[in-house]
């Protein structure tokens, strides 16, 4: 039986890669911090199995990532814990260096210090925001990086440091370099989830109107539960390498919305440009979305498209397993139950 080590467990990724493993047969552990509040809701169903397994510990805090690692010699680590959210960044950009640049410093290390480096094989997730200011359309693994946020940074320190220990230390490390991945899990302060919710409170009366930043940003959308498989094609490659997990097809956030509230039961129509464009129901009229200045971001990312035909090619990966429009509908469906619920 193997063994696996994930950092960020109770995330998105974290409980889809939870899953897919348990599938595998894997004996999966997981780092989880302490607090006061429960936010394990999406492992929950996980915690009863006798090959799930949670450690107390902290990105921030070398010795538990030491006592961890060096107890349970994983044969695989998934790095998926993070300060993920680019806008908060602005707000934490220290935080969000000490954990997504240095914590993945301290996990190598820890590798590397309690003698496992030739064993233990290493998965970090970096980010389409290392493109940030993009110098090329679509993005592939040769693609100059430009950050373009704290998160973006930071991020590009983990990327670096990755390929260095494989470099100095001829240790199996791998970097899959994520585009945009949503789910139904998603955390509700993301774009789409944002957008999936408003659809399906407005749609059952339960909310008036949608604010969002610019409409007009351009993304690489995938299905998270698809991209966890990926993230582990790569820890069973021959060599360790890097890899863009991107579908190669571009969406903007007014497609999004669009498509979620048509799956909501509203057919939107949008007019005007820039802060003043809205989101009219045709039906009725009334505006339904408008763009609120207080989400734009300092700098801001607009133009990110991914090409895949290398994880394609050399790890046999399907990026068009989960369309973009099964996506909007599979998140929309799942947040209009939930509001029904809500309203029972």
């Amino acid at each position: 039986m193997k063994k696996a080590f994930i950092t960020g467990v109770t995330g998105q990724d974290g409980s889809y890669l939870s899953e897919f493993l348990l599938e595998k047969g894997y004996e999966v552990h997981g780092l989880i911090r302490r607090s006061s509040v429960d936010y394990r809701e999406r492992i929950a169903h996980l915690e009863g199995n006798p090959d799930f397994h949670l450690h107390y510990g902290d990105m921030g805090d070398s010795m538990s990532l030491m006592s961890v690692i060096g107890g349970g010699r994983p044969d695989e680590i998934y790095n998926l814990a993070a300060q993920s959210h680019v806008k908060v960044s602005f707000d934490v950009p220290e935080f969000t260096a000490d954990v997504d640049a240095t914590g993945v410093l301290r996990i190598l290390e820890a590798v590397r210090l309690t003698g496992q480096a030739e064993t233990c094989r290493f998965y970090q997730a970096s980010t389409s925001e290392l493109y940030g200011k993009v110098e090329q359309v679509p993005q592939n693994e040769n693609t100059p990086f430009h950050p373009y946020s704290p998160y973006a940074v930071a991020k590009q320190y983990g990327f670096w440091i990755t390929k260095e220990y494989r470099e100095a230390y001829k240790m199996f490390c791998c970097s899959g370099i994520l585009f945009n991945h949503e789910s139904e899990r998603r955390g509700e302060t993301f774009v789409t989830r944002k957008i999936t919710l408003a659809a399906a409170r407005i749609s059952q009366g339960r909310q008036d109107k949608l604010y969002l930043g610019n409409l007009s940003s351009l993304r690489d959308w995938g299905y998270a539960k698809d991209y966890v498989e990926c993230m582990w094609l790569m820890l069973q490659n021959k060599t360790p390498d890097d890899f863009v997990i991107a579908t190669g097809e571009q969406h903007s956030v007014r497609e999004f919305c669009r498509l979620a509230f048509h799956y909501a039961g509203i057919e939107l129509e949008f007019t005007g440009q820039g802060v003043e464009e809205k989101g009219i129901d045709r039906a009725t009229g009334k505006v339904l979305v408008e763009v609120s200045p207080d989400f734009y971001r300092p700098t801001d990312v607009v133009d990110l498209w991914g090409d895949p035909s290398k994880a394609k090619r050399e790890l046999g990966w399907n990026p068009a397993k989960t369309s973009f429009e099964d996506l909007v509908r599979i998140m929309t469906e799942h947040d209009m139950e939930r509001i029904r619920k809500e309203s029972m």
